[in-house]
């Protein structure tokens, strides 16, 4: 069985806006995700916050989506601190093949099919 899938890698740069930064960020510091790892230039560091308000974007990012999905067209990210002027610009670098095999030691469990019989059986269950 082929366990291959495709991410895309990103590059996260601080850029400005109209409002003074104020949370120590410097524009065009950056930093990088290649597959499932963060990549940290040795001259730049990122608040705690900062990095705590993009995570849970980045997995996202990096999937194939819809055209229409806003995930896909929304990449400028805002400082959490409502003060700070710094703007976080996610931008996908490039595909990237990964092998499930080597991600994780559990087994592929589902299939599409097998996900689709699984919610007729809920559905079903659900109905008696």
């Amino acid at each position: 069985m082929n366990d291959e899938f495709t991410l895309y890698d990103l590059k996260v740069e601080v850029i400005s806006s109209d409002k003074p930064m104020v949370c120590r960020h410097r524009e065009g510091d950056y930093f990088l995700v290649e597959g499932e790892n963060l990549v940290f230039p040795q001259t730049t560091s990122f608040s705690m916050y900062s990095l705590a308000a993009l995570l849970p974007l980045l997995p996202a990012k990096q999937r194939e989506l819809h055209e229409n999905d806003w995930m896909l067209s929304d990449s400028i990210i805002a400082c959490p601190d409502p003060n700070c002027g710094a703007r976080f610009k996610i931008t996908r670098t490039r595909p990237r093949t990964l092998r499930h095999s080597e991600c994780t030691v559990e087994k592929i469990h589902s299939t599409k099919e097998d996900i689709t019989m699984n919610m007729e059986e809920i559905k079903n269950g659900s109905e008696n």
